[in-house]
C-alpha cells in the first residue's frame, strides 16, 4: 500500500472529500485582494477553506494582519463589497475567524462525529465587523495516549482533515509523535543494535505511546519495517502541514529511557531496570543522567529527529512518568532537570521542555530554567497542589476522557469558568495558555468545542446561550424540541462533578454477581438523574421531523440513546444479581435474558453510526498491513487495546479500560462474556459467595477461580481471531431509536423509581 493511503473506511465519502482547488483558486490563494503576492500563511488559510468549505472558496478573501500590540494572535472577520473576508496574524488565526463564522453566521460545523456543511443557496453575510484577541499565547492539543485509543490506523486524509479541525479550532501547539519509531530506529542502530532487535525492542502500532512515555517495550511486536516506513512518511506529513497552517508542534525529548537490552551492551552505564508498570513485563530501563552515555545517546536521539522529521523548539520530556526516580531526594531531582535541559539546550539553542503535569516532580523543574519550562496541567487541577507549578509558565487543560470509555458527560460549567477565573489571578501565576488532553476523541464533541472556543475568549461564556448558538450550527437551525433536548443535558450529563466520569456500565464489565464497575478506576454510579437523559432522548426523537437527516443531529440522537440504554443497564443487571443471590431462579432466568436482550439492541442501536463500530476500527488497522503476517498482527493489536490490553497475569488490571460500546464488540465480545457466566452459574450452587474470589482493583482476576481462567483464554483467544464485523452502519438511526425508546420505557419507568443512584464524587 502507499505508505500514508488511508484505510478505505476513515473517511465517508458523503462527509470528506478530498481538496480538489480548481487553477482559479490557486491563482486567488496567490493574488489576494490587495494585489500583491500571497503570504505563506494566506496560501495556507485558502487551501483550508477549500478543503472543508469548497462551495464558499470562491467567495472568501483572506489576509494575514499583524498581531495585537502585545503579539497576542488576533482575528478579523467582516463583509467587503458581497465577499466574506477573514484576516488574522497566522494561518490558524484565519482558521479560527473562519469557524467563528460558520459558527455564528452560516450556521455550519465540522465536526468529528459527522458534518454540518451543506451549503445554503447563498452564504450569509456577517453585518459588522468583528475582531477577537486571544487571551491566551498557547493552545494546546493531545495526550499522548490519543495517538493509540483513537488514532492508531488514521492515514493521510484522516489526519488531513483533523489538522483542520484542529486550525478551525485555534490550536497552535499539538503533540506529535507519529514518525518516532524510525527515529528510535536510526538511534539504535548507532548503538550497537540490529534491526530485528530493535523491532523487537519497539512495541505494536497500538502500544506506541507508552513507550514514548517511557512505560513498556516489546508489547504486542515486533514492529514491521513497513509500519516504521510508512509512518515516518505520515509523520513528516503531519508536521509538514502544522508548520504551515503556523502550528509549532511538540516534538519528543530524551529523558533517558533505554532498552532493557543495554544493560548487557553497556556493562559499565549506570542502567537501572524500572519496576514494571502496570503488569505489562518485561519493563523498561533507565540510564542515569549523571552517566556519560545519557550524553550521548540523548544527543544522537535529537539529531536524528531533526534529519527525520524536521527541527523544532518544544521538547516534550516527562522523567519518571508513573513510576519512581532511582535515587530519592530533590538534589538528585535538580540534577535530573539540569542534565536534561543541558542536553537539549546544547543542541537546540532555543529550546523549551514541555512538561506534563500529570507526575511533575519540584525537584526536576527547579533544574530547569523557569523560561525554558512550559506545564501542560492535563486536566486543569494540578496547579492548586503545585502553587502554579512554582512560577512557571503552564497550559490550563482538560482531561475528559479515559481510553475512549463511551460515556455523554463532563462538567462543562467547570471547564468554562476554570481558566478565566485564573487568567491574570494571583493563584493562576503564570498561565499563559488553554488546551485539551482527552486520552481518545471522536465524542462529545461539545467538551472540546466548548475548551478551545475558551482559547478565544477572556471572561467565561453564557454556557446556554453558547451551547444553543453550538447546536444551532451543529445542525443548521435549531427546532425547539433539540433546543430542549440540549437544556436537559446541558442540566444533567454535561453538569457532573467529575469533568471526566467513568459512567461504565456493567454491560462492559468483567462477569460477576457482585460488581460496582467496569474499567479499573470506572464506577456505575451517576451523577445525574438517568431518567433525564430519556426526557431528552424523546426531545431528539421529536426534533427528528425537522431535522431527521443531518448527519450531526443523527449522530447526537444515536448517542443520546446509548446513554439511556447504558444506564438502563446498571438496575436491570443489579435485579439479575439480587435474583441470583436471593435463589429466585426463575426469576434470575427472565432477568438474565432481558439483560442479554438489551445487549442486542443497544448493539443494534449504535450499529447504525459509523462511529461506534468495531468492524470499522479492524478494517482500518488490517488496511495498514502489507502481507498477510502484518494484517494480523493489526487487527491483535486492535483487539488487544480495546479488551485485554495487556499480557496474562494474575495482577494485570488494565483488562476493559477502553470501555466501548461499540456494535460488534457489543454483541461479539461483551454478550459473550455474560453468557458464559450465566451458564457456569447454572452450574454452581444457588446463592454462591464471591467474597473468596481473588479480585484486582476490585473486579474478579483473570486467574480467580477455573472459570475466570478459562474465561480468559477465551479473550486472549478472541484476540486472535479474524471474524468478520460489519463496517458499515446498517439501519436508520431515527426509526431504530423510536422503536428502542417504546421498547425500553416501561423497563425505565419500573426499574428506576426503587433504584438507589449512588452519586459519584468528583475525583
Amino acid at each position: 500500500m502507499p505508505a500514508t493511503r488511508p484505510p478505505a473506511s476513515v473517511i465517508p465519502a458523503p462527509l470528506w472529500r478530498p481538496a480538489l482547488v480548481s487553477l482559479a483558486l490557486v491563482v486567488a490563494a496567490l493574488v489576494p485582494a490587495t494585489g500583491r503576492g500571497a503570504t505563506p500563511a494566506e496560501t495556507a488559510a485558502r487551501a483550508l477553506v477549500g478543503r472543508v468549505l469548497p462551495a464558499l472558496s470562491p467567495q472568501v478573501d483572506v489576509e494575514q494582519i499583524a498581531a495585537a500590540a502585545d503579539g497576542s494572535d488576533v482575528f478579523e472577520v467582516e463583509s467587503r463589497a458581497g465577499r466574506l473576508v477573514l484576516r488574522g496574524n497566522t494561518a490558524v488565526s484565519i482558521a479560527s475567524g473562519l469557524a467563528w463564522y460558520l459558527t455564528h453566521v452560516a450556521h455550519l460545523q465540522l465536526s468529528w462525529d459527522g458534518d454540518n456543511l451543506a451549503p445554503p443557496a447563498s452564504f450569509p453575510l456577517p453585518t459588522a465587523k468583528v475582531r477577537v484577541v486571544a487571551p491566551y499565547r498557547d493552545r494546546a492539543y493531545l495526550n499522548y495516549c490519543t495517538f493509540n485509543y483513537t488514532m492508531a490506523w488514521w492515514g493521510r486524509g484522516r489526519w488531513e482533515r483533523e489538522i483542520d479541525w484542529m486550525a478551525l479550532h485555534g490550536v497552535t501547539m499539538p503533540l506529535a509523535t507519529t514518525g518516532e519509531e524510525a527515529v528510535w530506529q536510526a538511534t539504535l542502530r548507532q548503538f550497537g543494535m540490529g534491526d530485528d532487535e530493535i523491532r523487537q525492542y519497539l512495541v505494536g502500532p497500538a502500544f506506541s505511546c507508552w513507550q514514548w512515555l517511557t512505560n513498556i517495550e516489546a508489547w504486542a511486536g515486533p514492529l514491521p519495517q513497513a509500519w516504521i516506513d510508512s509512518h515516518l512518511e505520515l509523520g513528516r506529513f503531519i508536521l509538514q502541514r502544522e508548520r504551515e497552517l503556523g502550528m509549532t508542534p511538540i516534538l519528543q525529548g530524551f529523558s533517558g529511557c533505554v532498552p532493557l537490552a543495554f544493560a548487557r551492551k553497556f556493562p559499565a552505564a549506570a542502567i537501572q531496570r524500572k519496576a514494571i508498570w502496570c503488569a505489562v513485563p518485561p519493563g523498561t530501563a533507565q540510564i542515569d543522567p549523571e552517566d556519560p552515555l545519557f550524553g550521548r545517546l540523548g544527543r544522537v536521539f535529537l539529531e536524528q529527529q531533526a534529519r527525520l522529521l524536521g527541527p523544532g523548539h518544544l521538547y516534550a520530556a516527562d522523567p519518571f512518568h508513573e513510576g519512581e526516580p532511582p535515587q530519592p531526594g530533590d538534589t538528585y531531582l535538580t540534577a535530573v532537570g539540569q542534565r536534561i535541559y543541558g542536553l537539549t539546550q546544547a543542541f537546540d539553542p532555543e529550546a523549551t521542555l514541555v512538561m506534563q503535569g500529570w507526575s511533575i516532580r519540584e525537584g526536576v523543574v527547579r533544574g530547569i530554567p523557569a523560561d525554558r519550562l512550559l506545564v501542560l496541567d492535563l486536566t486543569g487541577e494540578k496547579w492548586r497542589e503545585t502553587q502554579a507549578f512554582w512560577g512557571r509558565p503552564w497550559v490550563a487543560g482538560v482531561l475528559h476522557n479515559f481510553g475512549g470509555r463511551t460515556f455523554l458527560g463532563g462538567n462543562l460549567p467547570a471547564l468554562d469558568a476554570n481558566a478565566p477565573s485564573l487568567l491574570g489571578s494571583p493563584a493562576g501565576g503564570r498561565l499563559v495558555g488553554i488546551g485539551a488532553f482527552p486520552e481518545a476523541t471522536q465524542q462529545n464533541p461539545v467538551v472540546y468545542d466548548l475548551a478551545f472556543e475558551l482559547g478565544w475568549q477572556r471572561p467565561a461564556l453564557d454556557l446556554p446561550a453558547w451551547v444553543e448558538d453550538y447546536a444551532r450550527a451543529r445542525y443548521g437551525r435549531l427546532p425547539e424540541p433539540a433546543r430542549a433536548g440540549w437544556s436537559h443535558l446541558l442540566q444533567s450529563v454535561y453538569a457532573q462533578a467529575d469533568p471526566a466520569p467513568a459512567m461504565d456500565s456493567p454491560i462492559c464489565a468483567q462477569p460477576a454477581v457482585a460488581l460496582d464497575k467496569a474499567s479499573p478506576w470506572g464506577s456505575f454510579d451517576r451523577d445525574y438523574d438517568p431518567a433525564v437523559v430519556w426526557t431528552a432522548w424523546d426531545e431528539f426523537l421529536a426534533a427528528g421531523r425537522e431535522i431527521g437527516t443531518v448527519d450531526t443531529y443523527q449522530y447526537d440522537l444515536v448517542d443520546v440513546g446509548r446513554q439511556a440504554l447504558a444506564d438502563l443497564s446498571v438496575p436491570l443487571y443489579a435485579e439479575v444479581a439480587a435474583a441470583y443471590r436471593s435463589g429466585d431462579l426463575a426469576r434470575f432466568r427472565v432477568l438474565r435474558v432481558r439483560f442479554l436482550d438489551l445487549i442486542d439492541d443497544l448493539d443494534t442501536l449504535v450499529g447504525t453510526r459509523r462511529e461506534f463500530l468495531l468492524g470499522r476500527w479492524l478494517a482500518d488497522a488490517r488496511g495498514w498491513g502489507t502481507t498477510a503476517g502484518e494484517r494480523d498482527l493489526y487487527e491483535r493489536n486492535a483487539r488487544l487495546l480495546l479488551t485485554v490490553w495487556g499480557p496474562p497475569s494474575r495482577g494485570a488490571y488494565l483488562e476493559d479500560y477502553a470501555c466501548r460500546q461499540w456494535s460488534g464488540l457489543l454483541r461479539g465480545y461483551y454478550r459473550k462474556r455474560w453468557e458464559r457466566f450465566f451458564a457456569y452459574l447454572d452450574t454452581a450452587p444457588p446463592g454462591t459467595s464471591e467474597e473468596g474470589l481473588y479480585r484486582v482493583m476490585d473486579r474478579p482476576g483473570q486467574q480467580s477461580n477455573e472459570f475466570y481462567r478459562q474465561l480468559a483464554d477465551w479473550e486472549y483467544s478472541w484476540c486472535d481471531e479474524h471474524d468478520h464485523y460489519p463496517a458499515k452502519p446498517a439501519g436508520d438511526p431515527l426509526a431504530v431509536s423510536k422503536r428502542l425508546a417504546a421498547k425500553w420505557r416501561p423497563a425505565m419507568l419500573e426499574l428506576y423509581p426503587s433504584f438507589a443512584w449512588k452519586k459519584s464524587p468528583a475525583k
